[in-house]
């Protein structure tokens, strides 16, 4: 079990308005001295739903700690990053993650600190590919260590009083962008009913730079397929994976 008084440097807690990071972020100020602790979000509010602003002020109240907001210096939004890089997606991920998000936290992080994300303890596969791919983090898996499943962060969350972020309540899986660049047919039809302006964007810049996002397979034939040329029963939305948005961004769909 870690000791607090051995610990000189921050404690990073990246929150993403993810149910998992919020009990992240309440375990970690119960367990180490306030001035350790640090509540980071990186920057991408512009292209999430709006209640996600309501939603970090509920869990900021709740845990008695300021979320601190870290921006990139060159891209405010992932549309610019789409554009300015001209790449989407592709098997390592999307570049709205590596750069919004990774290189936001690496440039911030120190010697000497302490992160702590918000994987579960029924997640041990994308901790162990963390841990595997991240040699020189120091990382402390509160949820893990304490036997805390995703399940279970629901559950504290309505506890506390908070209601759950919009997106949740409206049956996706994670609180990303709406229209994240990593998911399937399913997701973006989905998508497409609850938020058609969201579509329609993802499905521009598709246009604009010229790559396709989804990769189907019909009659044993497998092709890129355009948003705007989805059809709209394509894929199951409850049956395709999670989407990661994090430390470690892997697109399923490519």
């Amino acid at each position: 079990m870690r000791q607090t008084f051995m610990f000189q440097g921050r404690i990073l807690v990246w929150f993403s308005c993810g149910a998992a990071s919020t009990v992240a972020a309440k375990l970690a100020v119960e367990k180490y001295p306030n001035d350790q602790v640090e509540i980071l979000y990186c920057d991408t509010l512009k292209f999430e739903h709006p209640d996600n602003a309501r939603f970090m002020a509920d869990v900021s109240r709740w845990i008695g700690k300021e979320v601190k907001i870290l921006k990139h210096p060159k891209y405010a939004d992932i549309m610019e990053v789409f554009r300015g890089e001209q790449f989407i997606v592709g098997h390592h991920g999307a570049p709205c993650t590596k750069l919004l998000k990774r290189a936001v936290g690496k440039a911030y992080r120190q010697l000497g600190d302490t992160d702590i994300y918000g994987m579960t303890a029924d997640e041990s596969g994308r901790i162990t590919d963390f841990e595997r791919d991240n040699h020189g983090l120091d990382c402390d898996w509160i949820l893990r260590d304490r036997g805390v499943t995703k399940s279970d962060c629901y559950r504290i969350i309505r506890e506390a009083g908070i209601t759950m972020p919009a997106m949740y309540l409206l049956g996706y899986k994670n609180n990303n962008c709406i229209g994240c660049v990593k998911g399937g047919a399913g997701y973006f039809n989905k998508i497409r009913k609850d938020f058609p302006e969201h579509f329609n964007r993802v499905a521009a810049v598709e246009r604009e730079i010229g790559y396709a996002i989804l990769k189907l397979s019909k009659n044993g034939v497998t092709q890129r397929v355009f948003l705007d040329e989805l059809d709209p029963n394509a894929g199951r939305f409850d049956s395709e994976p999670d989407i990661e948005c994090g430390p470690q961004c892997i697109s399923p769909t490519q």
